[in-house]
C-alpha cells in the first residue's frame, strides 16, 4: 500500500470519517425542558443509527481509502472496493437524513412525548459528516482539485543519469549519482569515490582536454538527432495506469503520485516507464507529469 497515492479528496472523506466517529459518542436526541443532568443516549444507543449511519459511514470510507492505496484495485462481483466504499457512504448520509426528520423512529409518542423529542447534536453532525463524505467520495473522479495528491512528491536535488543506482531506495533519483557508463577508476575518472563526475551529456570540466573544431560537414554528421530521447525521473499528479508494451488494454501497473518513476523511452506522446519491481510498461497519459 501506498498512501503517497491518496488525494485531496481522500483526505476529506478521511477528516469526515473522523467528525462521524466524534458525532456518535454526542447526544442522540434533544429533549424540550431536559436539564443538563438528563442521561441521554449517544448515537450507541441505537442500532440503526449505529448500522445504518456510524459503521456503514466508517466501512465506505475505509474501503475508499484502502482502494486507492493498493498498487491493484481489488474487484468483488465485478466492482472494485472504492466503488463499494462510494455505495456506503451515500447510504450512510441517506440513513442519517432519514434519522433527523424523524428521531424517535417507531416510538408511538403517546402522551405528546414525541413532540418534546428532536434530532440531538450527535445526529447533527453525523448528518454533515455523512453529506461530505458522499460528496467528496462522489466529487473526487470528477474534480481535478479534488483529484491532486493529498502528499505532494518532494523533488530530487539533481536528475539521476540512467543506468545509476538510487542511493535513497528505488523511485528518488538522488543528489549525486555515478553516471551512466562511469566506472571506477583513476583519481578524477567519473565514479571515483570523492571526485565529482561529468554528467551524462554535460559539459567539460575546467583542466580537461578541449575537443577540437571539426568541419562542418563531419559535425553534422554526429550531431545529435533534435528528437533524441534522454532517460528522465517523473512523478504522476494523480494516479495513472501503466499498460504492457505489447498494446494490451488491461493495466499491467498504476502510477502513484508522490512516487518517483524513470521514463526509458518515447514513443511519440506516449512514454515507457519503469515500476518499481522493474516492470516497464506505456504510460498513455502524460499530462501533468512532474520531471524531476
Amino acid at each position: 500500500m501506498n498512501i503517497r497515492s491518496l488525494t485531496r479528496g481522500d483526505g476529506v472523506v478521511i477528516g469526515a470519517a473522523v467528525l462521524l466517529l466524534i458525532a456518535s459518542f454526542l447526544d442522540i436526541y434533544s429533549i424540550d425542558g431536559a436539564s443538563d443532568s438528563a442521561d441521554i443516549p449517544s448515537l450507541w444507543g441505537s442500532g440503526p443509527v449505529v448500522l445504518g449511519v456510524v459503521l456503514a459511514g466508517v466501512i465506505g470510507a475505509a474501503l475508499i481509502v484502502v482502494a486507492r492505496a493498493m498498487p491493484q484495485p481489488k474487484k468483488v462481483a465485478g466492482l472494485d472496493l472504492g466503488q463499494f466504499g462510494i455505495a456506503f457512504t451515500v447510504f450512510a448520509a441517506w440513513s442519517a437524513l432519514g434519522n433527523i426528520f424523524d428521531p424517535a423512529g417507531a416510538f408511538d409518542g403517546e402522551g405528546g412525548f414525541v413532540d418534546e423529542l428532536g434530532a440531538g447534536l450527535g445526529l447533527i453532525l453525523a448528518l454533515i459528516a455523512t453529506l461530505v463524505m458522499a460528496a467528496a467520495a462522489v466529487a473526487t473522479p470528477l474534480v481535478p482539485a479534488l483529484k491532486g495528491a493529498l502528499i505532494p512528491a518532494a523533488r530530487p536535488a539533481a536528475p539521476q543519469p540512467y543506468g545509476g543506482q538510487p542511493q535513497g531506495g528505488y523511485g528518488y533519483p538522488g543528489a549525486q549519482q555515478q553516471p551512466y557508463g562511469g566506472q571506477p577508476g583513476q583519481p578524477g575518472q567519473p565514479g571515483q569515490p570523492g571526485q565529482p563526475g561529468q554528467p551524462f551529456g554535460g559539459q567539460p570540466q575546467p583542466g580537461q582536454a578541449q575537443p577540437q573544431p571539426q568541419a562542418p560537414q563531419q559535425a553534422q554528421a554526429q550531431a545529435q538527432p533534435a528528437g533524441d530521447f534522454s532517460p528522465f525521473w517523473f512523478a504522476v499528479p494523480v494516479p495513472r495506469p501503466l499498460f504492457a508494451e505489447d498494446g494490451s488494454p488491461t493495466p499491467i501497473a498504476e502510477l502513484a503520485p508522490g512516487t518517483w518513476y524513470l521514463a526509458v523511452e518515447q514513443r511519440g506522446a506516449n512514454l515507457v516507464a519503469q515500476t518499481q519491481d522493474g516492470r516497464r510498461g506505456v504510460l498513455q497519459d502524460t499530462s501533468g507529469i512532474q520531471r524531476g
